[in-house]
């Protein structure tokens, strides 16, 4: 695909964005595009998203792109909104699946295009994992769009150092009593207070950035001589190792079980939304550092990037541990920000990722070869 066909697919998919598990005219719309180039796309089972490959056997080198679009208020008017770069890496990929086949008798293995749906709920990598369609993947590259206060176009980093992290749900089940006697019952208020004051109290290693912060409560009515009983809340925990986010999480279910012993009340909780820290392979690490070097010179590749962020692209070698995996974090200039409604980028970057994910997949397969 030449650089005019990227950015006519990017604006198509940039006006005709969809959510989580409902990104299904996106679907249609990318495997036609395959079809029309020769490919034979196959659609996953029961969910929406495809993957396609060319070549054939080892390596298997896996390409991800998520698909999905967050739904958020954009000048008033709620509605799904590509404010997270997923046009731009289903572009990505699309743009370097299509230039690899023409280079198909250069190199020898197999390139899998992965589209994935959900990323933004956090369970569409698990979905996709569990369709086997990463079993005998080798090596796996991401791609994601970077703030230009992080990187600056046309700058690129071969890896990016997500952060874990998991909210919690939960409901503190008391009953409502008179504001006149407060002896004869628990707030509700009180008691989320406290647990704000002992989420305060968790320390872990200074070496590894972390926060566990409520993020929501509610409690009460107009009423304002009641004494809520009942309340539920929510709670953001981060952190940048998988290590410490478990002894973040360990210490919250025994500050919320403590919590319902002192007080009297029952405190139900959940944990979901769970998101792996990154687990960056170096080889992979290295293939795309290279990918970059050969595309863009030395002057503009950067460290790997540490970001606080999370991303469920982790969760392919959570549950693949063979996989060596890494993202390519593309200088795009992305402002404001991150899943900002006004979110936009320097449309460049485009041609810069496609043209850096075939050069890594041509490395990984002369590797492979060279090992062999």
């Amino acid at each position: 695909m030449e650089k005019q066909e990227l950015y006519e697919l990017w604006d198509y998919l940039n006006k005709h964005p969809e959510v989580s598990w409902k990104e299904v005219n996106t679907t249609k719309k990318l495997m036609a595009v395959f079809e029309k180039g020769g490919f034979k796309p196959i659609p996953f089972q029961n969910m929406t998203g495809f993957y396609v490959e060319i070549g054939e056997g080892k390596p298997v080198i896996g390409l991800r792109a998520d698909m999905d679009a967050l739904y958020q208020d954009v000048d008033g008017v709620m509605q799904a909104n590509h404010s997270c770069g997923h046009d731009a890496h289903m572009t990505i990929v699309t743009g370097a699946m299509h230039r690899l086949k023409k280079l198909e008798d250069q190199f020898t293995g197999t390139v899998r295009a992965i589209f994935q749906p959900a990323e933004e709920v956090g369970n569409g990598a698990v979905r996709v994992a569990d369709e086997g369609v990463v079993d005998d993947v080798d090596y796996l590259f991401g791609v994601h769009v970077r703030p230009v206060n992080e990187l600056n176009y046309p700058s690129c980093a071969p890896g990016m150092q997500h952060g874990a992290c998991v909210f919690v749900k939960g409901k503190i089940n008391g009953e409502d009593h008179h504001g006149a006697r407060p002896h004869e019952g628990v707030s509700a208020i009180e008691v989320g207070h406290a647990i704000v004051s002992h989420l305060q109290q968790i320390h872990t290693s200074p070496q590894v950035p972390a926060t566990v912060k409520m993020t929501n409560i509610i409690a009460g009515t107009e009423n304002l001589n009641i004494i809520p009983g009942k309340a539920t809340f929510g709670l953001d925990i981060r952190a940048q190792t998988n290590d410490v986010i478990d002894e973040i999480m360990k210490r919250v279910n025994h500050i919320l079980t403590s919590l319902s012993e002192l007080y009297g009340v029952s405190i139900e909780f959940e944990f979901e939304g769970y998101n792996p820290a990154a687990v960056i392979n170096p080889e992979a690490e290295a293939i795309l550092q290279a990918g970059i070097v050969n595309v863009l010179g030395e002057e503009l590749l950067k460290p790997r990037i540490i970001t606080p962020g999370s991303e469920d692209f982790h969760f392919y070698t959570l549950k693949r541990p063979q996989i060596k995996a890494t993202m390519l974090a593309l200088g795009a200039d992305v402002t404001p920000g991150l899943h900002h409604p006004k979110m936009t980028f320097q449309k460049q970057a485009i041609e810069n990722g496609v043209n850096i994910l075939v050069e890594a997949c041509l490395e990984a397969c002369r590797i492979k070869k060279n090992d062999v």
